[in-house]
């Protein structure tokens, strides 16, 4: 339960929970941290909380560095409740202290909780507090990714604390981003982004412009690894991500029932590999949906295939669309594909959905029974040139 120095008086005081494997719907096979952030001044100061489980691991951190009776203002970046969940228990021994949030965040926590005796102090963008030797100033970023966010940066130090930006879903002894596999911490990142910042990719944008004059030594996310090291790295993953450039590669995403479309998959493959085109291949019973956005993320050609089943599309299938909607992907080609019996209606259901997304897309491949060789054949002198044209291979 040892605090982990960040700065001389800035602490990592959070908790790490190994045991998380589902967050809302997003598969967290690392499991993740609820990062907290104490800084020891005049006005001692901590910058969010935990979950309500873990409270008490939190505050035995808290307490082998301060009184947790003493802290003067609690930094609230963002209401939703694996940061604000143990504000309600933390109150009741900070009880002098005052709550700094945003004008949402304030409706936020209100709402969350119930609570007319909470102190509060309702920052605008741009405002600074000094804190004794110490100044930490507020920048709103309203839908990264809630209405309520905003992100706070301890001048002296040049440490951002970024909320749920730059956040990664890891369970970690490490803490730095020096300590640990920088492959896997910007995978989480991007994993993190694709599933949980990708639809804000403009509001992300503009919160990248008001914080590119500040001097950023140090990220530290509500989730994940701090980065110290590598703080440009994951900056220009980020512009990347948020610019919604892609590169030309394929993802083919199906589920099938007797091998039929599943046939089709792999000459789809067979079709973007001979242009030089990489692909990757997802059979949607064996990947989780947000593990395969992961992908969608950096990738063009996003093509999507299910046989039909009662008059429909694969439940599988309908499940990773309506999630894949709901991220709202741009500048993405996409192709329905699938075999039937005798209704085939999952095809031109599987097309719908993915214009609804808003993706320029290719002719359908629909195949009837179990393809042939000649069928095959077909689909790859077909579609070869269909992607030369939208893709200049």
């Amino acid at each position: 339960m040892n605090p982990i120095k960040l700065k001389e008086n800035v602490y990592w005081v959070g908790e790490i929970d190994w045991d998380l494997r589902n967050f809302h719907g997003y598969s967290t096979q690392r499991g993740s941290t609820y990062n907290a952030y104490l800084i020891i001044d005049e006005k001692i100061t901590l910058i969010d909380t935990v979950r309500p489980y873990l409270y008490d691991r939190m505050m035995q951190r808290l307490s082998r560095l301060i009184d947790p009776s003493q802290i003067h203002y609690i930094i609230s970046n963002h209401v939703e409740m694996d940061h604000s969940g143990s504000l309600p228990l933390l109150m009741q021994t900070a009880k002098n202290a005052t709550i700094i949030t945003s004008p949402h965040g304030q409706k936020g926590l209100m709402a969350h909780y119930k609570r007319n005796d909470w102190n509060f102090k309702v920052v605008k963008s741009d405002e600074t507090i000094n804190i004794g030797k110490k100044n930490i100033k507020f920048v709103l970023t309203p839908l990264v990714h809630w209405p309520d966010n905003m992100v706070s940066y301890l001048a002296e130090d040049n440490i951002l604390f970024s909320n749920d930006a730059f956040g990664q879903h890891i369970a970690s002894y490490e803490r730095f981003d020096d300590e640990y596999s920088l492959g896997i911490a910007l995978d989480e990142a991007m994993k993190y982004y694709a599933n949980i910042v990708l639809p804000y990719s403009t509001q992300v944008q503009k919160a990248m412009d008001l914080l590119s004059p500040f001097t950023i030594n140090m990220i530290a996310p509500s989730h994940g690894i701090v980065w110290r090291s590598h703080v440009k790295d994951i900056i220009e993953e980020y512009k990347k991500w948020s610019s919604s450039k892609v590169d030309n590669k394929g993802l083919i995403i199906y589920d099938t029932m007797w091998k039929s479309t599943e046939k089709i998959a792999y000459t789809i493959q067979e079709a973007f590999e001979s242009l030089g085109i990489p692909t990757k291949i997802v059979n949607l019973r064996y990947e989780h949906i947000s593990d395969i956005v992961a992908d969608v993320l950096t990738t063009r050609f996003i093509c999507v295939g299910s046989p039909t089943l009662n008059s429909n599309m694969l439940p599988t299938v309908s499940g990773f669309l309506t999630y894949l909607k709901g991220l709202s992907p741009k500048n993405r080609i996409g192709l329905a594909f699938g075999s039937y019996g005798w209704g085939g209606q999952a095809v031109g259901h599987v097309e719908d959905e993915l214009k609804e997304c808003g993706f320029e897309m290719m002719e359908s491949i629909k195949i009837q029974y179990i393809p042939d060789e000649a069928q095959l054949t077909e689909i790859v002198n077909k579609l070869r040139p269909a992607i030369q044209g939208v893709s200049g291979s």
